[in-house]
């Protein structure tokens, strides 16, 4: 707290500077983003969210552990991370993000998938969802799952997959989305979108619109001091 505390010191000081020669207001917008910051740093509710052992033990159980050590040079396998973002939007975050496991398999993508990542996930994110429906949150929480490309629709040499970014996934679910559908289709090899290809902005633009942000008409100032939209895409459809 000490440390912490020297630190918002050190940025009051800057920010008395600077606000010195800004006339515009723009600081004071900081100040209370800062403000919300450093309250949310040293919020009991933060750590309250954080000691799962506060949770109940039979949710625990439904979420289970996984593997809490990185694979490789990914991320863990760890499912108590779902249950943590949980417990995160109910303290009050907006936007919780998590890495999960590494997906990159160039070779042996068959066994790294079956039977090291896609069950121990399939439990992480199906049971993530059910809990915010029981809880009544699912139209309050979007749940968003997806990298950043796909994979090769064809089996290299070594029995794995390379990067494809012609098609990719996703998995959205809550947010008062129209869900249990899917959008979109590819040709028989997943190779290329074929019906109804679905951009990354759209996803985007969809996400923006559940947390209140009007995305088409919201502009942010460049360097140069011009406005920029934050998208050049609109919501999906199929889902508001």
């Amino acid at each position: 707290m000490d440390r912490l505390g020297d630190r918002q010191g050190l940025l009051a000081n800057f920010d008395n500077l600077r606000r010195d020669v800004d006339a515009s207001g723009t600081l004071e917008g900081l100040d209370t983003i800062t403000q919300q910051a450093f309250g949310i740093l040293t919020s009991s509710r933060l750590a309250d969210a954080l000691d799962l052992s506060k949770e109940d033990p039979e949710t625990r159980e439904r979420y289970g552990k996984g593997e809490s050590k990185n694979y490789g040079d990914g991320a863990p396998r760890n499912l108590e991370h779902f249950l943590m973002a949980r417990r995160l939007v109910e303290a009050g975050a907006r936007v919780v993000s998590l890495n999960f496991g590494r997906w990159d398999f160039h070779s042996d993508n068959f066994g790294g998938l079956k039977n090291t990542h896609l069950p121990i996930f399939d439990r992480g994110i199906a049971t993530l969802v059910e809990d915010l429906h029981e809880r009544g949150l699912a139209d309050d929480v979007s749940v968003v799952a997806w990298g950043e490309f796909g994979r090769t629709p064809r089996i290299n040499k070594d029995g794995g997959r390379d990067h494809w970014p012609r098609v990719g996934g996703g998995l959205l679910a809550g947010g008062g989305m129209k869900t249990g559908q899917v959008i979109g289709a590819t040709d028989r090899l997943g190779g290329e979108a074929v019906e109804r290809p679905v951009h990354f902005g759209e996803v985007l633009a969809t996400l923006y619109g559940n947390l209140g942000v009007d995305a088409k008409n919201v502009k942010l100032h460049d360097l140069a001091g011009r406005p920029q939209y934050l998208l050049d895409h609109q919501p999906m459809p199929e889902l508001v």
